[in-house]
């Protein structure tokens, strides 16, 4: 299959890339790793007239750990450049989990976080991982920036609140506190599939043992990444049990509404999501434990 005939520009500077955009708007689409928009081309279920290629745009590539509790990435950072650096997984380890699930090595090579971010296909692990750990989103325009959390930034399937003439350009990830462990646990039919379910889970304890703070995301069972932190508030100030696991667990079952498709049945999905809630749960709180 080829794409539909389009203009190619490869942008010299984040300026330029802001301009062309303003100006062409809607029927133009950025190019960073292209891992997602170039097949949708091919199969012309996308056909911009314009492609803007801003992978020269070096100020846009990078991880920035300078900032101690605020670790900065930059929108066109490729997958292998997580994988590669031992200072950004130590500061966010719920990458170190996400990331092998991605697609092939192929595919993470020139994948980038900010193509996958806005691409927003709610099977895809990272929309639940920047979700799980709310992410700042740092969006600019040729008129100006803004910047917004992460459950803010997912709108519905395969849509975002980036406005035509936005980029999204730096992803913002708090660094792991202390006292605190997480896990990412998906199940895809073959390795590199998208998940037919998966759950991010960070949980931070007291000196006690005792919960003081559980987020959850999950992917693949909605329209958009699923943030069911509020599942989890029945394991604040408890410590952890099997039975205060698996009340969350059924919580998250009864909330969330897969739609099923040609792999899993809605019902499947939904108990897959149980499953791994339960498992999650428990591996981020034994690292916590071990830690």
């Amino acid at each position: 299959m080829k794409s539909a005939p389009f203009e190619y520009i490869a942008a010299s500077s984040l300026d330029e890339a802001l301009a062309l955009k303003a100006e062409y708007g809607e029927e133009a689409r950025f190019l960073a790793g292209g891992q997602s928009l170039i097949p949708a081309m091919n199969f012309r279920l996308a056909r911009p007239a314009v492609l803007i290629d801003i992978n020269p745009l070096s100020e846009l590539a990078g991880i920035d750990c300078s900032g101690g509790e605020t670790i900065r990435v930059g929108a066109v950072t490729r997958y292998r450049a997580l994988e590669r650096d031992a200072a950004f997984l130590n500061a966010c380890p719920l990458f170190a989990d996400a990331l092998p699930h991605i697609a092939h090595p192929q595919i993470r090579n020139r994948g980038t976080i900010g193509g996958n971010l806005s691409h927003a296909d709610p099977a895809s692990e990272l929309p639940a991982v920047a979700t799980a750990m709310r992410a700042r989103m740092k969006i600019k325009s040729a008129q100006g920036e803004r910047e917004l959390a992460a459950s803010e930034f997912f709108v519905d399937l395969l849509t975002t609140c980036l406005e035509p003439e936005e980029m999204l350009v730096e992803i913002a990830f708090p660094a792991s506190a202390p006292r605190s462990g997480s896990c990412f646990m998906e199940l895809a039919r073959r390795r590199g599939d998208f998940a037919l379910a998966g759950v991010a889970a960070i949980v931070s304890l007291d000196e006690g043992g005792k919960f003081t703070d559980v987020r959850l995301a999950l992917c693949g069972v909605g329209g958009t990444p699923v943030d069911a932190s509020e599942a989890a508030t029945s394991l604040i100030g408890q410590r952890c049990t099997d039975k205060a696991i698996e009340t969350v667990a059924a919580e998250v079952k009864s909330m969330i509404a897969p739609s099923g498709n040609v792999h899993a049945s809605a019902d499947y999905q939904r108990h897959i999501a149980g499953v791994l809630t339960r498992r999650a749960l428990a591996s981020a709180h034994e690292r916590v434990a071990h830690a």
